[in-house]
């Protein structure tokens, strides 16, 4: 009987181009190099472009292609700037992550009005100008694509002293729901991924303290997440192996979600 080769699911996305916000740091420049090792070109979107200019050679140097561009996700003006740049460095945008994200963590009753409006127009506003304009352009093109938000299991179910995070990742899955609905008749496919906590250079200290190892117990498999673990979930949403998915909220988080309350 002859052998047939081994399906490959994310085959597709070789050659195509990504945009990834965030890019230059934690969970974003992972999504990048994810994606360029995935075969996609890969525009890495940010404000920190000298960052990206050193991610962009550690790519280059495993054999992928990219550019960085500079974006602002506040600014309506640095998100079509950055888009153009990309689509004439790389072509035509088929895959956007949207990753860039701050958070202020203080008490609730404490949060001033400055941290409040930084924290929802990055994390919502940005991201929504951000799907906006990738959708128009996906759409002119009469090809689709597809369109990642991430958010985050704090959108689903909350944590304290991060209200402006909570309430922006939560806005972010029914934005995300919502573009799918509306989206669909184009080919465009909006979908988001939650992840739970994961370990990171910025926490890798706080979850070494008793109450770090005290929040990685409320976890069912007792353990952070790393980053890789986060590759399949993306790969499934950015390709075609989830043609028939969108409008979905995927969360990665070790089994937090369905915790005992």
């Amino acid at each position: 009987m002859r052998a047939h080769p081994a399906l490959n699911p994310f085959a597709d996305l070789e050659g195509k181009v990504a945009l990834v916000t965030g890019a230059f740091g934690g969970l974003g420049r992972h999504f990048a190099l994810t994606l360029a090792r995935a075969g996609c070109r890969v525009a890495l979107a940010g404000r920190r472009v000298g960052e990206g200019e050193a991610l962009l050679a550690a790519l280059r140097e495993e054999g992928a292609e990219g550019c960085v561009v500079s974006l602002d996700v506040r600014d309506p003006a640095s998100v079509a700037s950055a888009f153009a740049a990309a689509a004439s460095a790389l072509g035509t945008v088929n895959i956007v992550v949207n990753s860039a994200g701050i958070a202020v963590t203080r008490p609730a009753i404490e949060v001033a009005e400055d941290e409040w409006q930084s924290v929802i127009d990055t994390n919502l506003s940005g991201a929504w100008r951000v799907a906006q304009h990738a959708a128009q352009r996906m759409r002119d093109g009469g090809k689709g694509g597809s369109i990642v938000n991430i958010a985050s299991i704090l959108g689903l179910r909350v944590a304290q002293q991060v209200p402006a995070y909570t309430a922006a990742k939560a806005g972010l899955i029914h934005l995300t729901r919502s573009l799918a609905l509306e989206w669909a008749r184009y080919g465009i496919r909006v979908n988001a991924l939650a992840p739970g906590y994961f370990e990171t250079d910025i926490n890798r200290s706080f979850f070494e303290t008793d109450s770090g190892q005290a929040l990685v117990k409320r976890i069912p498999q007792r353990r952070l997440g790393q980053p890789e673990q986060l590759d399949g979930a993306l790969l499934l949403l950015a390709s075609n192996a989830s043609d028939y998915i969108t409008g979905a909220v995927l969360p990665v988080d070790g089994g937090h979600m369905v915790s005992t309350l």
